[in-house]
């Protein structure tokens, strides 16, 4: 009898529902839904809902949310796209004549439109079953009676508690209870975000009892009533952010009005018997096709564990990721059939090679020309932090981060002590066959004051727009940015089979390629496959401000076997050593049509997602 292979926890199966998320209580709250009868879409919404109060350092109402979903009825997966686009006012001559050159990644500057609560509202609408009110106590409850805060905020709020003192006094008083920072572990309550959504919830039931109606009635309260005139009460204020100037907001009412959000098709590669969906080029999910593509042109993967197989995948990803550079952004024309085309990637696929590349090489579909920003080639862009390959001081945990950035918990701090935040994710799969990949982020407490008379704040997505006119991802008005949020969904003869997906900024795509890999290649299951050894390339320029990239350096979970770290650098990659259990916060539930049976799997670093289902 073969052993089953060690994992941290077992992968959950069962046959009546499953959920899996960045945090234990959102996936009670969305497991308390299936069990009262509620279908996948539900379950999901009140765990985001609670997400925004659980995991205010990674995600908040003022953020935003791209889904993929497929339904029982409908097997064809679709996107629901909760990104708001920038402001009407944010243009590259506005923040020219402030003198800047690239657009701050705290304050109000970078808000866009929030887009997570009218995404999870029109989730609700068109395919839950729900009421507002039974998806939004879990979160109103968190939010009013009190939550065990996790460790993760409160470091979070321990690293900007002094500027919060300094400059943005409304946070201070949300956050730093007393004056000062509040314990782990100690019951908190966030009383005035709890009246806004006692105010939502009254002003939908206010207009009659059907379902349908009063979450029409919220997202107009939401968009064009009491929450869209406070946000721009508050942008009309001048903070400072991170430049260390004042500056007021862009956002407007009229901005929040003229928003919802769509629906859209998938882009879509089928792999190996698989059909894998990602949202469009404005977010950076078709690398993760790219990837995959590429990966089957050169054949037969080396094994798992290997020099060979962490090479050729860090590779790959350098090329996938130089061409979202050059050709991602929301934009009509971004040639993403080329892109994915099999001789396109069969041709990039043959610029791997025996050594490390530290280039930034996209390529040339159609034969147009590539042009990259032209801010990747300066000195600025480029940061050398793993220039010790055996020392964590300067890659502390293998987060996103410019030169002298740390992670401390789920936060990364910059030597300036600026932050940026992380990102939340959910799975849902139900036993009527509907199944939800989810990436909700943004509207970090960290990110931007928070707003007075709301209880949130806005989010700085507007961060990974260019300050350079005629790029795909170039600052421009009404257009959202290039986002990194990237859920994902597979099907098999056309029907769903697995959705998964994890934060982590531009190192989604490259840790979610690691979890697909290891089950549909290698024949892990999901929680085997999460568990696995995780590593990803820092040669990938950051989405974030600074916006910088660190040409050769691999970073590296240190439960990779000494022989395999030395071929690594023999094959010239400046590998930085991260910690054990370190690396990705993937979580994942999967179907099996024809049996039905369900299961699911999260992940233990960070000791805070958790998976459930039966």
């Amino acid at each position: 009898m073969t052993q089953p292979t060690f994992t941290t926890r077992p992968e959950l199966r069962g046959t009546f529902g499953m959920i899996a998320s960045t945090h234990y209580l959102a996936t009670a709250a969305g497991m308390s839904v299936l069990e009262r009868g509620g279908n996948a879409f539900d379950a999901a919404t009140a765990a985001a809902l609670t997400l925004h109060i659980v995991e205010p350092h990674l995600n908040g109402p003022g953020g935003e949310v791209p889904m993929i979903f497929a339904t029982a009825a409908d097997p064809i997966p679709r996107v629901l796209a909760g990104q708001g686009p920038v402001p009407a006012a944010a243009t590259i001559e506005h923040f020219g004549d402030l003198g800047l050159d690239l657009i701050p990644g705290t304050g109000l500057l970078p808000a866009t439109v929030p887009g997570a609560v009218g995404a999870w509202l029109t989730l609700l609408r068109d395919h839950g079953t729900f009421h507002l009110r039974d998806v939004l106590d879990y979160a109103l409850g968190y939010a009013a009676a009190g939550h065990p805060l996790a460790p993760g905020v409160v470091n979070t709020i321990g690293t900007v508690a002094e500027y919060f003192g300094e400059n943005w006094p409304t946070s201070a008083a949300q956050w730093l209870p007393g004056g000062r920072v509040p314990q782990p572990g100690v019951l908190f309550r966030l009383p005035v975000l709890a009246d806004t959504y006692g105010r939502l919830l009254a002003e939908a039931e206010a207009a009659g009892p059907r379902r349908e109606v009063q979450l029409d009635a919220a997202l107009r309260a939401w968009y064009s009533g009491f929450v869209a005139e406070a946000v721009e009460r508050f942008c009309r204020e001048a903070v400072r952010d991170e430049t260390g100037r004042l500056h007021r907001g862009l956002l407007t009412a009229a901005d929040m009005d003229g928003w919802r959000p769509g629906y859209e098709p998938t882009v879509s590669l089928p792999w190996r018997g698989l059909t894998v969906h990602k949202a469009g080029p404005w977010t950076q999910g078709p690398v993760l096709l790219q990837q995959l593509g590429m990966l089957d042109a050169l054949g037969e993967l080396p094994p798992p564990g290997s020099a060979a197989r962490v090479h050729r995948v860090t590779e790959v990803a350098k090329l996938a990721f130089a061409d979202r550079e050059a050709w991602y952004g929301d934009r009509p024309d971004v040639p993403i059939g080329r892109l994915l085309a099999p001789g396109y990637l069969h041709d990039r696929a043959a610029l791997v090679g025996e050594r490390a590349s530290a280039e930034l090489r996209p390529g040339a579909p159609d034969g147009r020309l590539p042009r990259l920003p032209g801010y990747l080639s300066s000195p600025r862009s480029v940061a050398r932090t793993g220039e010790s390959s055996d020392s964590m001081s300067a890659v502390e945990r293998g987060g996103i981060r410019g030169s002298g950035e740390r992670r401390i918990g789920d936060t990364l701090v910059a030597s300036d002590g600026t932050t940026r935040g992380d990102t939340c994710h959910i799975d849902v799969v139900d036993r009527w066959g509907n199944m939800i990949s989810a990436t909700p982020s943004g509207g970090w407490l960290q990110s931007s004051p928070t707003i007075p008379e709301l209880g949130f704040c806005l989010g700085t997505r507007a961060q990974m727009c260019w300050l350079e006119a005629g790029l795909p991802a170039s600052l421009a008005p009404g257009a959202r940015p290039r986002i990194t949020l990237s859920p994902s969904l597979a099907s098999r003869d056309g029907q769903p089979v697995l959705a998964f997906g994890t934060p982590g900024g531009d190192q989604q795509d490259q840790w979610q390629l690691l979890l697909f890999l290891g089950w549909a290649a290698d024949g892990l299951d999901l929680q085997a496959a999460i568990d696995a050894p995780a590593w990803h390339s820092i040669a990938i320029p950051s989405s974030f401000a600074p916006r910088q990239r660190d040409p050769l350096t691999l970073v590296i979970e240190s439960r990779f076997s000494p022989g395999t770290i030395d071929e690594l650098r023999k094959l010239g990659h400046d590998t930085a050593l991260s910690e054990p259990w370190s690396l990705g916060r993937l979580s994942a539930v999967s179907r099996d049509p024809d049996t039905g049976v369900l299961r699911a799997a999260a992940n233990p670093r960070g000791m805070q997602g958790y998976a459930a289902g039966r």
